[in-house]
């Protein structure tokens, strides 16, 4: 992968995962919930390997930010080799009104405990936006 964009996809994922770095896991709100459900059927079709279909499904800032190429690319490199995902549960999630470098809107970062087949304990962070048409859509992720 070439550095100009591990150093993107660090960008757009990187600043939420600081988000949630210094909180405690969290009960989800009933406001956040909508999002939390978007979240986990977004990762769900990235489990299944439709990396191309989750860039399409992804926010518009998101698309504007990072080719499907190359997020399909990123994928590929970094979650594949994890293997079929084992479990999932959401830890913890924060509502925010903006997001530096993003503009400002309703967003809704979460951090997800993961076991996969070839790494038993992984953490994801997701950060989704509620765009116009009220839906909730990915403007992150972030993997470790």
């Amino acid at each position: 992968m070439k550095t100009p964009l591990a150093a993107l996809l660090l960008l757009l994922v990187l600043l939420p995962a600081t988000v949630l770095a210094q909180e405690a896991n969290t009960p989800v709100t009933d406001d956040q919930k909508p999002a939390v459900d978007a979240a986990t059927a977004w990762l769900a079709g990235i489990d299944a390997g439709g990396y191309g279909a989750s860039w399409q499904q992804a926010a518009a800032y998101f698309r504007g930010a990072v080719s499907q190429k190359d997020w399909e690319t990123a994928l590929t490199a970094f979650r594949k080799p994890l293997g079929g995902l084992k479990s999932r549960e959401v830890t913890r999630a924060k509502s925010l009104t903006s997001l530096q470098g993003a503009p400002d809107g309703t967003y809704v970062v979460m951090e997800f405990a993961a076991s996969f087949a070839n790494k038993k304990e992984a953490f994801e962070t997701v950060a989704f936006s509620r765009e116009d048409d009220g839906k909730w859509r990915a403007v992150g992720y972030f993997i470790r």
